[in-house]
Protein backbone atom coordinates (compact mmCIF):
# COMPACT_ATOMS: atom_id res chain seq x y z
CA UNK A 1 0.00 0.00 0.00
CA UNK A 2 1.39 3.34 -1.22
CA UNK A 3 2.00 6.01 1.88
CA UNK A 4 -0.76 8.43 0.42
CA UNK A 5 -3.31 5.34 0.91
CA UNK A 6 -2.38 4.53 4.41
CA UNK A 7 -2.38 7.58 5.31
CA UNK A 8 -5.92 8.29 3.89
CA UNK A 9 -7.39 5.11 5.91
CA UNK A 10 -6.35 6.49 9.29
CA UNK A 11 -7.18 9.94 7.97
CA UNK A 12 -11.07 8.79 7.65
CA UNK A 13 -11.62 11.30 10.87
CA UNK A 14 -11.33 14.17 8.22
CA UNK A 15 -14.06 13.48 6.29
CA UNK A 16 -17.03 13.07 9.15
CA UNK A 17 -18.74 16.63 9.53
CA UNK A 18 -18.17 18.50 12.53
CA UNK A 19 -22.15 18.56 13.68
CA UNK A 20 -21.28 14.32 14.16
CA UNK A 21 -18.16 15.32 16.08
CA UNK A 22 -20.45 17.61 18.19
CA UNK A 23 -22.92 15.13 18.58
CA UNK A 24 -20.49 12.55 20.83
CA UNK A 25 -19.89 14.04 23.91
CA UNK A 26 -18.10 11.02 25.26
CA UNK A 27 -14.55 11.02 25.36
CA UNK A 28 -13.18 8.73 22.54
CA UNK A 29 -10.89 6.12 23.49
CA UNK A 30 -7.38 6.51 22.30
CA UNK A 31 -5.04 4.03 20.77
CA UNK A 32 -1.58 4.51 20.39
CA UNK A 33 0.91 2.88 18.29
CA UNK A 34 4.95 3.09 18.28
CA UNK A 35 7.25 1.51 15.60
CA UNK A 36 10.67 2.26 15.30
CA UNK A 37 10.72 1.99 11.64
CA UNK A 38 9.83 5.12 8.95
CA UNK A 39 6.09 6.00 7.62
CA UNK A 40 7.60 5.08 4.46
CA UNK A 41 8.50 1.67 5.21
CA UNK A 42 7.61 -0.89 2.39
CA UNK A 43 7.46 -3.99 5.05
CA UNK A 44 5.98 -2.35 7.94
CA UNK A 45 3.30 -0.33 6.31
CA UNK A 46 1.34 -3.60 5.05
CA UNK A 47 1.23 -4.79 8.57
CA UNK A 48 0.07 -1.55 10.66
CA UNK A 49 -2.20 -1.60 7.29
CA UNK A 50 -3.79 -4.83 8.15
CA UNK A 51 -3.93 -3.44 12.33
CA UNK A 52 -5.91 -0.58 11.55
CA UNK A 53 -8.05 -2.41 9.20
CA UNK A 54 -9.21 -5.79 11.84
CA UNK A 55 -9.42 -2.89 14.48
CA UNK A 56 -12.14 -1.76 11.83
CA UNK A 57 -13.91 -4.90 11.17
CA UNK A 58 -13.84 -5.63 15.06
CA UNK A 59 -15.52 -2.17 15.06
CA UNK A 60 -13.22 0.26 15.49
CA UNK A 61 -12.88 2.81 13.13
CA UNK A 62 -10.16 5.74 13.57
CA UNK A 63 -11.91 9.05 14.13
CA UNK A 64 -15.77 7.31 14.36
CA UNK A 65 -15.57 5.95 17.80
CA UNK A 66 -11.32 5.30 18.44
CA UNK A 67 -8.93 7.52 17.72
CA UNK A 68 -5.39 6.05 16.40
CA UNK A 69 -1.72 8.17 16.89
CA UNK A 70 1.24 6.25 15.43
CA UNK A 71 4.71 7.18 16.28
CA UNK A 72 7.33 5.99 13.58
CA UNK A 73 10.89 6.69 15.58
CA UNK A 74 12.69 5.78 12.57
CA UNK A 75 15.48 3.75 14.58
CA UNK A 76 16.19 6.71 15.99
CA UNK A 77 17.05 6.00 19.99
CA UNK A 78 16.46 9.79 21.14
CA UNK A 79 13.35 10.06 18.66
CA UNK A 80 12.07 7.20 20.20
CA UNK A 81 12.32 8.20 23.97
CA UNK A 82 10.19 11.02 22.92
CA UNK A 83 7.60 9.31 20.96
CA UNK A 84 7.33 7.01 24.09
CA UNK A 85 7.19 10.01 26.43
CA UNK A 86 4.27 11.72 23.93
CA UNK A 87 2.17 8.46 23.84
CA UNK A 88 2.21 8.30 27.52
CA UNK A 89 1.38 11.68 27.97
CA UNK A 90 -1.84 11.49 25.82
CA UNK A 91 -3.16 9.09 28.20
CA UNK A 92 -3.67 6.32 25.79
CA UNK A 93 -6.25 3.60 26.76
CA UNK A 94 -3.49 1.34 24.73
CA UNK A 95 -0.49 1.07 23.52
CA UNK A 96 0.56 -0.86 20.32
CA UNK A 97 4.50 -1.54 21.00
CA UNK A 98 6.68 -2.99 18.00
CA UNK A 99 9.97 -4.95 19.03
CA UNK A 100 11.91 -5.40 22.20
CA UNK A 101 13.72 -2.09 22.91
CA UNK A 102 10.69 0.08 22.01
CA UNK A 103 8.79 -1.91 24.54
CA UNK A 104 11.23 -1.74 27.05
CA UNK A 105 11.93 1.54 26.88
CA UNK A 106 7.59 2.21 26.71
CA UNK A 107 7.78 -0.10 30.40
CA UNK A 108 10.07 2.07 32.00
CA UNK A 109 8.28 5.35 30.88
CA UNK A 110 4.51 3.24 32.14
CA UNK A 111 3.47 0.25 34.40
CA UNK A 112 0.00 1.62 33.90
CA UNK A 113 -1.09 1.99 30.28
CA UNK A 114 -1.74 -1.01 29.00
CA UNK A 115 0.52 -2.39 26.65
CA UNK A 116 0.05 -5.02 23.39
CA UNK A 117 3.64 -6.16 22.23
CA UNK A 118 4.34 -7.92 18.51
CA UNK A 119 8.00 -8.62 17.57
CA UNK A 120 9.58 -9.38 21.11
CA UNK A 121 11.67 -12.61 20.75
CA UNK A 122 12.06 -13.04 24.76
CA UNK A 123 9.07 -11.12 27.38
CA UNK A 124 9.35 -12.81 29.70
CA UNK A 125 13.41 -13.07 29.83
CA UNK A 126 13.62 -9.17 29.26
CA UNK A 127 10.66 -8.66 32.07
CA UNK A 128 8.07 -7.76 30.28
CA UNK A 129 5.99 -10.43 31.74
CA UNK A 130 6.14 -12.20 34.80
CA UNK A 131 5.03 -15.45 32.73
CA UNK A 132 3.86 -16.53 29.72
CA UNK A 133 0.21 -18.05 30.74
CA UNK A 134 -0.23 -14.75 33.37
CA UNK A 135 1.92 -11.83 31.95
CA UNK A 136 0.75 -10.10 35.63
CA UNK A 137 1.87 -6.54 35.06
CA UNK A 138 0.18 -3.72 32.26
CA UNK A 139 2.07 -5.55 28.76
CA UNK A 140 1.14 -8.74 27.13
CA UNK A 141 1.26 -9.59 23.31
CA UNK A 142 2.59 -12.00 20.52
CA UNK A 143 6.55 -13.27 20.94
CA UNK A 144 7.94 -13.48 17.56
CA UNK A 145 10.15 -17.06 18.12
CA UNK A 146 12.19 -19.14 20.15
CA UNK A 147 16.00 -18.69 20.16
CA UNK A 148 16.30 -22.50 18.65
CA UNK A 149 15.11 -20.65 14.99
CA UNK A 150 18.80 -19.97 14.90
CA UNK A 151 20.16 -23.68 14.77
CA UNK A 152 17.23 -23.70 11.41
CA UNK A 153 19.10 -20.82 9.84
CA UNK A 154 22.32 -22.16 9.64
CA UNK A 155 20.76 -25.36 8.69
CA UNK A 156 18.75 -23.66 5.64
CA UNK A 157 21.99 -22.12 4.44
CA UNK A 158 24.05 -25.23 4.18
CA UNK A 159 20.96 -26.34 2.01
CA UNK A 160 20.92 -23.68 -0.33
CA UNK A 161 24.80 -23.45 -0.44
CA UNK A 162 26.19 -26.87 0.65
CA UNK A 163 29.89 -25.70 0.01
CA UNK A 164 29.83 -22.37 2.75
CA UNK A 165 32.09 -23.45 4.94
CA UNK A 166 32.57 -20.19 7.23
CA UNK A 167 29.07 -17.96 8.11
CA UNK A 168 29.33 -14.38 8.92
CA UNK A 169 26.60 -14.01 11.81
CA UNK A 170 25.02 -10.05 11.79
CA UNK A 171 23.90 -9.28 15.14
CA UNK A 172 23.02 -6.63 17.32
CA UNK A 173 25.68 -7.23 19.96
CA UNK A 174 23.39 -5.54 22.84
CA UNK A 175 20.38 -7.42 22.22
CA UNK A 176 20.23 -9.94 24.45
CA UNK A 177 17.77 -12.36 22.10
CA UNK A 178 20.02 -11.92 19.31
CA UNK A 179 23.06 -13.13 21.67
CA UNK A 180 20.80 -15.73 22.80
CA UNK A 181 20.04 -16.72 18.92
CA UNK A 182 23.74 -16.62 17.83
CA UNK A 183 24.35 -19.41 20.48
CA UNK A 184 21.65 -21.46 19.01
CA UNK A 185 23.58 -20.74 15.95
CA UNK A 186 27.03 -21.69 17.53
CA UNK A 187 25.42 -25.01 18.70
CA UNK A 188 24.62 -25.84 15.83
CA UNK A 189 27.48 -25.03 13.20
CA UNK A 190 30.16 -27.82 14.33
CA UNK A 191 27.63 -30.69 13.31
CA UNK A 192 27.24 -28.74 9.58
CA UNK A 193 30.98 -28.46 9.63
CA UNK A 194 30.64 -24.33 9.73
CA UNK A 195 32.67 -21.72 11.19
CA UNK A 196 31.22 -18.28 12.60
CA UNK A 197 32.32 -14.88 12.40
CA UNK A 198 30.34 -12.61 14.06
CA UNK A 199 29.41 -8.44 12.76
CA UNK A 200 28.21 -5.90 14.16
CA UNK A 201 25.03 -4.26 12.94
CA UNK A 202 25.14 -0.36 14.76
CA UNK A 203 25.15 1.45 11.42
CA UNK A 204 25.92 1.01 7.68
CA UNK A 205 29.53 2.15 7.80
CA UNK A 206 30.12 -0.87 10.13
CA UNK A 207 28.57 -3.18 8.09
CA UNK A 208 30.09 -2.32 4.85
CA UNK A 209 33.51 -2.31 6.49
CA UNK A 210 33.37 -5.72 8.35
CA UNK A 211 31.35 -7.71 5.23
CA UNK A 212 34.30 -6.15 3.10
CA UNK A 213 37.04 -7.82 5.53
CA UNK A 214 34.78 -11.43 5.84
CA UNK A 215 34.77 -11.59 2.09
CA UNK A 216 37.90 -11.96 1.50
CA UNK A 217 38.15 -15.09 1.97
CA UNK A 218 36.51 -18.16 0.30
CA UNK A 219 33.37 -20.48 0.42
CA UNK A 220 31.61 -17.76 2.87
CA UNK A 221 27.75 -17.08 3.72
CA UNK A 222 26.06 -14.83 5.83
CA UNK A 223 22.93 -15.13 8.44
CA UNK A 224 20.78 -12.19 9.40
CA UNK A 225 19.95 -12.94 12.94
CA UNK A 226 16.38 -11.31 13.34
CA UNK A 227 16.11 -7.62 14.90
CA UNK A 228 14.44 -4.25 14.13
CA UNK A 229 18.37 -3.04 13.52
CA UNK A 230 18.66 -5.64 10.78
CA UNK A 231 15.59 -4.48 9.35
CA UNK A 232 16.76 -0.88 8.96
CA UNK A 233 19.79 -2.10 7.71
CA UNK A 234 18.31 -4.09 4.81
CA UNK A 235 19.34 -2.50 1.82
CA UNK A 236 23.10 -2.20 2.38
CA UNK A 237 23.32 -5.69 4.20
CA UNK A 238 21.93 -7.54 0.96
CA UNK A 239 23.69 -4.54 -1.47
CA UNK A 240 27.00 -6.12 -0.24
CA UNK A 241 25.37 -9.98 -0.07
CA UNK A 242 25.60 -9.13 -3.72
CA UNK A 243 28.56 -7.30 -4.27
CA UNK A 244 30.24 -10.01 -2.76
CA UNK A 245 28.03 -13.08 -4.21
CA UNK A 246 27.79 -14.04 -0.42
CA UNK A 247 24.47 -16.52 0.02
CA UNK A 248 22.70 -14.95 2.70
CA UNK A 249 19.21 -16.43 5.08
CA UNK A 250 17.71 -13.88 6.41
CA UNK A 251 15.06 -13.54 9.19
CA UNK A 252 12.25 -11.53 7.41
CA UNK A 253 10.47 -12.23 4.03
CA UNK A 254 11.00 -7.94 4.03
CA UNK A 255 14.69 -9.03 2.82
CA UNK A 256 13.35 -11.03 -0.20
CA UNK A 257 11.35 -8.64 -1.35
CA UNK A 258 14.23 -6.86 -1.77
CA UNK A 259 16.59 -8.80 -3.39
CA UNK A 260 17.56 -11.33 -0.61
CA UNK A 261 18.37 -14.80 -1.32
CA UNK A 262 16.25 -16.95 1.25
CA UNK A 263 14.29 -16.01 4.24
CA UNK A 264 12.63 -18.22 6.91
CA UNK A 265 10.74 -16.65 10.03
CA UNK A 266 7.51 -16.05 11.59
CA UNK A 267 4.88 -14.18 9.31
CA UNK A 268 4.97 -10.78 10.83
CA UNK A 269 1.82 -9.40 9.33
CA UNK A 270 -0.36 -12.35 11.53
CA UNK A 271 0.98 -10.58 14.53
CA UNK A 272 -0.27 -7.75 14.03
CA UNK A 273 -3.73 -8.97 13.11
CA UNK A 274 -3.96 -10.78 16.19
CA UNK A 275 -2.42 -7.53 18.24
CA UNK A 276 -5.64 -6.09 17.23
CA UNK A 277 -7.73 -8.88 18.71
CA UNK A 278 -5.61 -8.24 22.09
CA UNK A 279 -6.24 -4.08 21.50
CA UNK A 280 -10.40 -4.96 21.15
CA UNK A 281 -10.16 -6.92 23.93
CA UNK A 282 -8.65 -4.16 26.23
CA UNK A 283 -10.92 -1.41 24.84
CA UNK A 284 -13.68 -3.38 26.15
CA UNK A 285 -12.73 -3.79 29.40
CA UNK A 286 -10.22 -6.97 29.50
CA UNK A 287 -6.91 -6.54 31.35
CA UNK A 288 -3.27 -7.05 29.96
CA UNK A 289 -2.22 -8.67 32.69
CA UNK A 290 -4.80 -11.81 31.90
CA UNK A 291 -4.23 -11.73 28.43
CA UNK A 292 -1.47 -14.70 27.90
CA UNK A 293 1.66 -13.44 25.80
CA UNK A 294 0.99 -15.71 22.14
CA UNK A 295 3.83 -17.22 20.59
CA UNK A 296 4.12 -17.31 16.81
CA UNK A 297 2.11 -20.16 14.53
CA UNK A 298 3.06 -19.48 11.08
CA UNK A 299 6.36 -19.53 9.65
CA UNK A 300 7.45 -18.31 6.21
CA UNK A 301 9.80 -19.93 3.85
CA UNK A 302 10.56 -17.69 0.53
CA UNK A 303 13.22 -17.98 -2.17
CA UNK A 304 14.51 -15.24 -4.81
CA UNK A 305 15.10 -16.89 -7.81
CA UNK A 306 16.19 -14.49 -9.31
CA UNK A 307 18.96 -13.89 -6.63
CA UNK A 308 19.66 -17.72 -6.56
CA UNK A 309 20.54 -17.30 -10.39
CA UNK A 310 22.54 -14.42 -9.92
CA UNK A 311 24.79 -16.36 -7.40
CA UNK A 312 24.75 -19.15 -9.45
CA UNK A 313 23.18 -21.44 -7.32
CA UNK A 314 21.12 -24.63 -8.09
CA UNK A 315 18.27 -24.31 -5.37
CA UNK A 316 17.53 -28.32 -4.32
CA UNK A 317 13.54 -29.26 -5.70
CA UNK A 318 13.07 -30.47 -1.88
CA UNK A 319 13.62 -26.80 -0.96
CA UNK A 320 11.67 -25.27 -3.24
CA UNK A 321 8.65 -27.91 -2.60
CA UNK A 322 8.59 -26.20 0.78
CA UNK A 323 8.98 -23.00 0.00
CA UNK A 324 5.66 -20.48 0.55
CA UNK A 325 6.84 -18.41 -1.71
CA UNK A 326 9.20 -18.27 -4.59
CA UNK A 327 9.96 -15.30 -6.18
CA UNK A 328 11.05 -15.48 -9.88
Amino acid sequence: MKRRDFITLLGGAAAWPLVVRAQQPERMPRIGVITNFSADDPATQPRLTAFVERLQQLGWTDGRNVRIDIRWSTGDAERTRSDVAELVALACDVILSVGSPTTALLLRATRTVPVVFVQVADPVGAGFAASLAQPGGNATGFAIYEYGIGAKWIELLKEISPGVTRAAILRDSANVAEIAMFGAIQTAAPLLGMELSPIGLSDATEIEREITAFARGSNRGLIVVSGSTAILHREPIIAMAAKYRLPAIYPDYAFVTAGGLISYGPDRLDQYLRAAGYVDRILRGEKAASLPVQASTKYKLAINLKTAKALGLEIPSTLLARADEVIE
